[in-house]
């Protein structure tokens, strides 16, 4: 079985709408599903009880009152029931082929991630009729827009792998999503992307809740560059484009399209940094052919002929 957890920010106006919605939607994924919230924010504890879930209000928080990850993600680790963990924002709607696909990887270790649909829902979403899901994804399908692979909303692991040892990223703020896929691929885990096979529905809001944030960058603040140290560099940031595996629904296969396989080589002195000089040699090779080839070409010679 799957344990969910989540830090909800406060229930307030259009952001409590969408978050219940989530929240609710998690509930009904399997009656074996455990749910964890997480922080003591405005509505979080009357949330867990409405929907049958733990709750944890004591994480540590940074000097703008936000919950730190490593806290969150440490409580979990150590409370959760189930061996199989998913961490997702508490914005994120998920149907219930998100516990088949995350049962379904199989792996001694991994680190699941995928796409999210982006929606704009702005009322509560009405989970009590028999055909909530098929209402949903109709809706996903004719509104809905795919986000690009920068990185993931939910990560799916096993709770006793060192996987989740985070430093202290501030929740909700850019980059550590990035760094937690580049974490698994310097570890040797298998990233595994869900996307062909899960709708993750993220429901479109504002950034007015981040502090000191700035509005031609939206989620931007001091607490992004916090998590950006953190990370280490533009090194680190890993994507969709980082997995090693990709889910469909027959098998789990190994991601050898070619937008992986450049990424790999891109990324190869990154996370083996013996093989630098390699991948720089080669890389010079072919600048140098591909230097000679447009010489020729633009002189019309044919080098074969003497």
């Amino acid at each position: 079985m799957l344990t969910v957890f989540s830090v909800p920010k406060p229930f307030l106006g259009h952001i409590g709408i969408i978050q219940r919605n989530a929240i609710q939607s998690w509930a009904c994924l399997d009656h074996g599903c455990e749910i964890i919230l997480c922080g003591d924010e405005p509505g979080t504890e009357e949330a867990a009880a409405e929907n049958k879930a733990r709750y944890i209000p004591g994480v540590a928080r940074n000097e703008y009152g936000t919950p730190l990850l490593n806290s969150v993600f440490a409580e979990v680790r150590q409370i959760a029931n189930h061996p199989l963990l998913c961490y997702v924002n508490a914005d994120i709607i998920l149907l219930r082929d998100f516990i088949e696909a995350a049962q379904r990887i199989g792996l001694p270790r991994f680190l699941g991630v995928g796409q999210r649909w982006d929606l704009e829902i702005t009322e509560p979403w009405d989970f009590d009729r028999s055909d909530w899901e098929h209402q949903l994804s109709r809706y996903v399908a004719e509104h809905g827009v795919l986000h690009p692979p920068l990185g993931s909303d939910y990560f799916v692991f096993l709770r006793d792998d060192t996987l989740g040892e985070l430093p202290p990223f501030a929740v909700g703020r850019p980059g550590w999503d990035n760094w937690f896929i580049y974490r698994a691929r310097k570890l040797g885990v298998p990233v595994v992307d869900l996307s062909r096979v899960v709708t993750v529905i993220h429901q479109n809001h504002g950034y007015s809740h981040v502090a000191n944030w700035r509005v031609e960058t939206s989620w931007d603040g001091p607490e992004a560059d916090w998590n950006r140290r953190l990370v280490g560099g533009w090194a680190h940031v890993f994507t969709l484009l980082d997995v090693t595996h990709v889910m469909t629904n027959e098998t789990l296969l190994p991601a050898r399209e070619f937008k992986y396989l450049r990424r790999r080589w891109q990324t190869l002195p990154i996370l083996s940094p013996v093989a630098s000089p390699f991948v720089w040699l080669v890389n010079l090779a072919a600048r140098c052919f591909g230097s000679l080839r447009r010489l020729l070409s633009s002189k019309r010679v044919n080098p074969f002929v003497f």
